[in-house]
């Protein structure tokens, strides 16, 4: 198989040539992913198990791609699971998955896609990185989660070799605003030997 799309994933440089790049992907993104081993999602539905024993309380999946991310959710036994992803094919993608109980298609220019206070859970699955979302969105989703949500999400290692976006995560934990109650490195897509960091930090 080709891996002409994952080959060029983390050299996007803006919001419209990731989203039209994701959209072209779409239909075999699941095979290539899977094909390297794609082992975050699985780790990111542990870790959120890990502080969030009650199964029953929604989840939003931002960036949820193909479902991928909320198919591990649900196995992991998390009821209620939503999604948002501003790819229209990714969506598609996700919707014939049957594991969310809203998906919802975002503007890459909406500054503020998650209304206030809706979700106590947020997971973001390799979502904030090189070629993904650009660092800004951290702080988005920080303001969206009320006092004592969750953010469970991960670093691959373009990200953490990115002051941009460790230095979002460390803004917020350096004044408190945020703890840190997780952080594990392990496999990412070992099948291209790249490696993430999943983190759950609580908002202050």
């Amino acid at each position: 198989m080709s891996d002409k799309f994952l080959d060029k994933a983390y050299d996007l440089e803006t919001p419209e040539a990731t989203l039209e790049h994701y959209n072209q992907w779409a239909a075999s993104y699941d095979a290539e992913i899977a094909g390297n081993g794609y082992a975050t999602p699985g780790r990111i539905a542990q870790a959120l198990a890990k502080f969030q024993p009650e199964m029953g309380e929604p989840v939003l999946d931002f960036g949820c791609g193909t479902g991928l991310s909320g198919l591990a959710l649900r196995l992991r036994g998390f009821e209620t699971v939503d999604g948002m992803e501003p790819s229209a094919e990714m969506l598609a993608q996700a919707r014939s998955k049957g594991v969310y109980r809203k998906l919802t298609q975002i503007d890459v220019a909406d500054s503020t896609p998650i209304p206030e206070g809706a979700y106590r859970l947020i997971t973001g699955c390799g979502v904030l990185g090189t070629g993904a979302a650009p660092p800004a969105v951290f702080d988005m989703i920080m303001h969206a989660l009320p006092r004592g949500g969750l953010f469970v999400f991960s670093y691959n290692d373009h990200a953490l070799e990115d002051r941009a976006y460790t230095g979002k995560l460390n803004d917020w934990l350096d004044c408190s605003a945020a703890r840190l109650l997780f952080r594990e490195y392990g496999d990412h897509l070992p099948g291209i030997d790249l490696k993430s960091t999943v983190y759950v930090i609580e908002k202050a």
